[in-house]
């Protein structure tokens, strides 16, 4: 999710801070942090030399190849394949030389949610050239690439220097092997750490535009559904028995009068469904009341008795409100639908410059968040604005889902204008 990016009820554990590149602090000659550069300077040309074929032959393969429909894709698999060479590198680098770099953001491909009339082919084309593209544009993979270019001569001249050093200059040995590690740490920090800051926050924010337009095209879909198939069909069977009651009125009075009584109760139900369409927009009790009490309404309308705790001491940003209540009313009606609960929960609060969500119950548990689930969906739209969704439904339960905002101030209303 960020809720599928995370393990169900877990926060990722905070990323070790990586160095800031200085060299490591002198210490005694023989120690096990040498004896952990000599293992890294004897390993490095085995390793190297396997990642080094398997990237050129995958290369070369993927150039001789892209007259066909199977060289980009095959290109593309090789880069994620340096991505996750990379970290291995980047685990023996911790290992062995100390070196902490921070890893690298995970891709998320753009979503597209228009799908044609070929329903899921439509849909499997969808997704497929995004991450073609994602992935043949990742600059974080080309650069692992370089790097396992760059380092093959390197490791072979630094085992041959380690080696003779071993058999004729072994005094020196522990000197020559820091040297020669700072080298490969200097490597390892350039060129298999993360892309700069600014440029992954822009990929993620194209990612994230894609899935706010994406949904709001999807709910502008839904009104015109609801619209189409619910008021507008009602309104016009209302104007055709209009119609009829005024044919009749003079000649039936009667059954004009049956006709326009019916007619008045359509106008009721018409009327009741477009409240209820207001509602689903962005209900009135949360724009004059704000969103602990807008949480209450939805708490009594829940078919599961469900208490709220609001811990809320001021308002968020409207369009916090808007998702928050959204959020919680998606929640709720997951757990009408699916958990077989007895009681919910719906907590509010702020925890220093986050909004938190969290909506509880004691059903059966076992939700999930995998991909093309509700759950999943409603974590990528909290993710497109800095948002995160944590799910713990353990089997035989309880459901615990925590959605997590960016908390932003609520601007002053305008005084009213008198006179």
């Amino acid at each position: 999710m960020t809720a599928s990016a995370h393990p169900p009820g877990k926060r990722l554990p905070r990323a070790t801070a990586p160095d800031d590149g200085a060299l490591p602090p002198p210490r005694p000659p023989l120690s096990a942090a040498t004896g952990r550069e000599i293992a890294h300077l004897l390993l490095n040309p085995l390793l190297d030399t396997v990642w080094f074929g398997y990237i050129t032959v995958c290369f070369y393969g993927s150039v001789g190849l892209s007259v066909t429909v199977v060289g980009l894709p095959l290109l593309a698999l090789t880069l994620a394949g340096c991505r996750r060479i990379g970290g291995l590198e980047r685990a023996r680098a911790r290992a062995l030389l100390g070196t902490r770099v921070e890893e690298p953001s995970r891709m998320r491909p753009r979503k597209s949610g228009h799908y044609g009339k070929s329903g899921n082919a439509a849909k499997g084309a969808a997704g497929f050239f995004p991450w073609l593209w994602m992935r043949l544009r990742d600059p974080v993979a080309w650069r692992h690439a370089l790097y396992f270019f760059v380092r093959l001569p390197w490791s072979w001249a630094a085992f041959a220097v380690t080696l003779v050093s071993l058999v004729v200059a072994w005094p020196l040995l522990p000197w020559l092997a820091r040297g020669l590690t700072n080298v490969d740490r200097a490597m390892v920090r350039s060129l298999l750490s993360p892309s700069d800051e600014l440029e992954r926050r822009i990929a993620e924010l194209e990612s994230d535009r894609g899935t706010v337009a994406d949904t709001a095209a999807a709910d502008l879909r839904r009104i015109e559904r609801d619209l189409h198939d619910g008021a507008q069909a009602r309104l016009v069977a209302l104007a055709m028995d209009l119609g009829l009651a005024k044919e009749k009125l003079l000649q039936d009075p009667e059954a004009a009068a049956r006709m326009v009584d019916e007619a008045h109760g359509e106008v009721k139900l018409a009327l009741q469904e477009l409240r209820d369409l207001a509602r689903g927009i962005h209900p009135a009790i949360l724009t004059d009341r704000g969103l602990g009490p807008a949480l209450s309404a939805l708490a009594a309308r829940c078919t599961v008795r469900t208490t709220v705790d609001d811990g809320l001491t001021g308002r968020p940003a409207s369009a916090l409100e808007g998702i928050a209540y959204f959020t919680a009313s998606e929640l709720l009606q997951n757990v009408s639908k699916h958990s077989g609960a007895t009681s919910a929960y719906v907590e509010v609060r702020r925890e220093g410059d986050r909004l938190l969500l969290r909506v509880g119950d004691d059903g059966r548990g076992g939700a999930t968040a995998a991909h093309g689930s509700g759950l999943a969906g409603l974590a990528e739209r909290l993710g497109a604005v800095d948002g995160l969704l944590l799910l713990d439904s353990p089997e035989g339960g309880p459901t615990t889902v925590t959605a997590q905002l960016p908390w932003r101030e609520a601007e002053s209303a305008p005084a009213p204008v008198t006179g």
